[in-house]
Parts: structure tokens; sequence; C-alpha cells
């Protein structure tokens, strides 16, 4: 028995298979056939020209690239739909550098005309490329694996010996083998034609087919999301409506009336605080006890929202992002009426300590006689004092351990009656006075349960109480669970494209003018790989049983009964003990194999 295994020594494999091999080496790849014709002159013939250049892999891949790097500018630099305060802020400090932004559309990256050309060339430049290769491959499924090559022995493995079995036998055996190890097999004259490995290609497929998956889900994602933040204190709560949201954005294909009919109330806020060591003053425990239904007679339910447990529910999820206090305080005006009573959130300016700041409107305030007198107090509040002594009104620790409010009060017209929004966290003072007494502004450093009297017998107000507020986020994101199930398939098919190896085998059985059947197997790969011949050694061992090696005679009696299998090329073919029977025929000169 002669075996080869590997690529003969004077020609490499794609020069001698596109010669010998035909058919049998063909369709190993669903890749399209590239035809180096030039295009004709004129309108349509570059348009085909066009069009085969944007359906490439190539062209794939380099789209691909240009949208992973034209995503950067938007991690990097600030965005109108999410921070437009912060672009403002940008356009302030950098002029000329926002001009050339502004210009780009750096600014809102993602609806640039720029980075939807490369979104949607990369769209159809996909979809172009995986059409005609599915249509190709159901074609190949559809198909027998092709007839044996006239000659086995240019294949890049290859092993041959001689039996006493009869041809159809060792047909018939080889065919079962080749099924039992679920190849695709059928007999074609005096040679058993299998293939095994379509699940490379259908990786390959399921891979690009999961990219275009994803581009969807972005797209759904970024046409029909809705996102809104609300500041919520303790006892109170939110219903999904437009008004109830602090602030609101959303895709352009959102329509606004089909918000679903949610809601949920703060019934407690809970957390805890590392009291020593470096890490002091580092958030425990961080967590929003709630109350919450779901539809318009939904039944309520008690649950915890944290940081990295959002609430589902309604197809939208809820996600706490920050916490801070609410001093509780009590206004009365000049009459003695008591005209505002609530809770009011205070925004930390130092993330670490909760020192806050915050303001007190009251509109419906009046003097001892009657007169309007619309009452404004701007403060700080800070969670854990340092004392008089500390020199400053900072907080010394974020839990609640020395809770000190200092207001500084304010007098005239609030200005919310112009009709022109006003922002509920700052005091407008263009149409103010501030109280003095004696020449000195009037500002009190307050307690919980001290007061503060306003000059001329105005009104009063008092440090009652302190809660907490929570800020959460409700987030609706359509194609989250689309990108989740494209993301996975990608896996799983570039992990099928990598591993499996598609291959072609042919087992050959002839007769010889000594009576002798002659076998032949042969095994074909897409790429080169080490296991190709392992596993035609494995198939040569596994039919031995059924084409046992005819015993050699000589001068010294019959030889030894070696085992089939593939043994290192001697680099000549005269070694050969038997050459296939076609040999001696020209070669098929059609179509050889394709990596």
């Amino acid at each position: 028995m002669s075996t080869k295994t590997g690529t003969p020594r004077d020609e490499g494999p794609a020069a001698d298979t596109g010669s010998d091999l035909g058919a049998a080496g063909s369709q190993l790849s669903t890749a399209p056939t590239e035809d180096v014709t030039l295009p004709s002159l004129g309108p349509l013939g570059w348009a085909r020209w066009f069009w085969r250049q944007l359906t490439s892999m190539r062209v794939a891949l380099l789209l691909l690239f240009l949208l992973s790097v034209g995503a950067i500018p938007g991690s990097l630099i600030p965005q109108t739909s999410i921070d437009p305060v912060k672009v403002d802020q940008f356009k302030s400090e950098h002029t000329t550098l926002a001009d050339i932004y502004d210009k780009l559309g750096m600014f809102h990256v993602y609806s640039s005309v720029w980075f939807s050309a490369i979104y949607l060339l990369l769209f159809i430049s996909l979809i172009g490329c995986i059409v005609p290769r599915s249509w190709q491959f159901v074609g190949q499924l559809r198909g027998r694996p092709p007839a044996a090559p006239r000659r086995l022995t240019r294949l890049p493995a290859y092993t041959t010996w001689r039996t006493d079995a009869a041809p159809e036998e060792v047909l018939g055996a080889a065919q079962r083998l080749l099924k039992k190890r679920r190849f695709r097999a059928h007999l074609d004259g005096t040679a058993v034609a299998a293939e095994k490995g379509y699940l490379r290609e259908v990786g390959n497929l399921v891979f690009h087919l999961a990219l275009i998956v994803m581009l969807v889900a972005f797209a759904v994602g970024s046409l029909w999301k809705s996102e809104g933040g609300k500041l919520i204190t303790e006892g109170d709560g939110f219903a999904n409506s437009l008004t109830q949201y602090d602030d609101f954005k959303s895709g352009a294909f959102f329509d606004t009336d089909t918000l679903e009919p949610f809601g949920f109330t703060l019934n407690k806020f809970e957390a805890t605080y590392e009291r020593s060591g470096p890490q002091k003053g580092t958030p425990r425990i961080f967590r929003a006890h709630i109350t919450y239904f779901s539809g318009a007679d939904g039944k309520e339910h008690k649950t915890a929202i944290e940081v990295n447990t959002p609430l589902d529910i309604a197809g939208s999820k809820v996600y706490l992002l920050s916490h801070g206090y609410s001093p509780e305080v009590t206004v009365k005006d000049g009459r003695g009426k008591v005209v505002y009573k609530g809770a009011v959130p205070f925004l930390p300016q130092d993330p670490k300590n909760f020192t806050s700041t915050g303001v007190v409107k009251v509109p419906g305030a009046q003097t001892e006689d009657g007169k309007r007198n619309q009452l404004g107090f701007q403060g700080f509040f800070v969670p854990t004092f340092g004392g008089k002594g500390s020199g400053s009104m900072f907080s010394q620790f974020p839990a609640l351990d020395y809770p000190v409010l200092t207001l500084t009060a304010y007098h005239g017209d609030l200005g919310v009656g112009s009709g022109l929004p006003q922002n509920v966290y700052q005091l407008d003072k263009k149409r103010l006075k501030q109280y003095k007494d004696k020449g000195r502004p009037v500002a009190k450093m307050m307690l919980p349960g001290e007061t503060m009297k306003l000059p001329n017998g105005d009104g009063s107000i008092q440090f009652t109480g302190i809660k907490s507020w929570a800020s959460f986020k409700i987030s609706h994101q359509p194609g989250n669970g689309l990108a989740l199930t494209g993301a996975a398939a990608a896996l799983v098919g570039l992990a099928g494209s990598l591993f499996i190896q598609r291959r072609r085998v042919w087992v050959r059985a002839e007769a010889d003018a000594d009576g002798h059947t002659v076998v032949e197997l042969a095994g074909l790969g897409r790429s080169e790989s080490a296991r190709l011949p392992e596993e035609l050694a494995e198939l040569a061992l596994a039919l031995e049983p059924d084409a046992p090696l005819a015993p050699a005679t000589g001068d010294d009696g019959p030889a030894p009964d070696p085992k089939p299998g593939p043994a290192p090329d001697t680099g000549t073919d005269s070694e050969d003990p038997a050459e296939p029977t076609d040999s001696d025929g020209p070669a098929d000169p059609s179509e050889g194999a394709r990596a």
C-alpha cells in the first residue's frame, strides 16, 4: 500500500486541482465567482462594476471598520441628543473647534449624513453579498457531492491498496461507513462520493446574517426609543405620561401617545456608607424601595431597585441613577397663614459628601396688610456639618449625622407668571430684593425644628425635617433583544466557520488485471488542515475489515499484512503499488478547487 499526505512537491494544490479535479473541487465555498472581465463602457457597465465592488466581502469589512471608527467621536464629543448642556459648554469654551465640529456633524454623530451613509452602504453591501451566496448554498444542499476526479493521486490526502474483496462489496461497505460518519454519500459508477462540513458555510452565512440583524436592531433602537428622567422624593410617585417627566427624548418614529400605562411610588430610600478607612463615604447599600403597578387597573407590587438591578416593567426599564436630600420646610406669610409646606429637593454639588444647593419658591405669599409679596429662599444643605469651627459650609460625610440648612431670604416678583419656563432649582433674582435687617442680609443656619423670621412681619420659614430623593431613568429600547440575538448568532456562526472544515472524500474500487481490487481513498478540504489526512487514515482503518489488504507474494513467501492508512510521502509515484485505472488518460480541463 502506498499513501500520500500533503501536497505534491513540484506543484501546489491549487494548480493541480484546477486541471485534474474538475467539478469535484468546485463549489467548496459559497464565495461568488469573480469575473476578471472589465465592464463595458457605459452607464450599465459602470453600474455593474460598482455593484460588484459594493457587494464584495472586502468592501463590507472596510465599511464595518469605518462604522466602528465613525462611532468614536460619538463617545468622545458631547452629543446634543444626550446632554445639550455639555454641548453648549463645549461651544463656549472651544469656539473655533466647535464651528468645525458643527459643520462635520460631530455633535450629532449618529444622525449625521456621513454616518448614515456608511450605515446604509454597509447594510446594502451585506444584503447584496449574502443573498446570492445563500441561493448558491441552497443549490449545493439540494445537489449531490460531485463525482470523483480522474486522478485521485493529485489530491492533498490519498491512500491506496489491493484487496481480494469484490469492488461492489468495497463500495457498499464504504458508502455505509461514510453515511454512518454523517457524510452525504452516493454511488457514482466505480466510486463513492461523499461530502461533510456544510455547517461551515452555514456558520459563515449565519455570521453575516447576524451582522444584518444587529444593524436592523441599531436602527430600531434609534428610531423607536424613548428615554426620560424623573426625580422623586420619598412618598411621591410617578406615572408614565409625558407631563410627568423632568426631561424626555425619543426617536424619530416614537409616538408619545403609545406610552404604556405604568407607575410607581418611592416608599423609602435606603443608603449606608463606609465609616472608616480609605473608602470612607463609599456607598455600601444604595436601594430604592418602591410600589409599582402596570396597566390601567394593575395590581400593586412592592420591590426594590438598585444601581445594577433595574425594574423591568411594560417593555421599559427603570434605572436608579442618583440620590440626594429634600429638606422639609413650612412657610408662613405676613398674615400667619401657611402658604407652603413640603419637601424641596436640593441638588448635590459634592457627589461624595452631598453638599447641596436648592431654592424654595412661594408665589402665593402676602404681607400683613394683604398685599402680594412673593417669597424666595436660596440655600445650602449639608447632611453632616463640620461645626462652626470648620470654617465652611461643606458636608463632612454623606449620611445624616449633623444636618444643617442655611437659607437667604428674598421677596418681590418670582417671575412665575410671565409664561416663560423656569428652572425649579434656580432662583431668578431680576425682580427680587434681598431681605435686610439693620443693613445686613437676612440669612440663618438652622437645625431641624428651628425657624427663621422675616423682617417687617412678612412671615417665617421653619426647617421641619428631611426626606431622601432618588432620580430614575425610564428607558424604552425596543432593539435590545434583537441586538442580543444577533450578537449571539454572530458568535455561533463565527465559531462554526472557524472550527468546522468542509471536505470531500472519494472511495474508488476497480478490478485490476491480476484479479484483485484496487481501492483508492482521497480527500479534499476547503483549506489546508492536518485533520484531513488523519480522518482519511481513520476511514481506511475502518474500511479494512470489509476490504482487507491482499497478501503480496515474493521469493520468501507471503509478506506480512500491514494495516492500511497514510504513510509518509516518498516523493515519487513509481513506488506506488497500484495506480488509478484511468491515470494515463487526459486530465479534465474543467474548473478546479476554489478555497
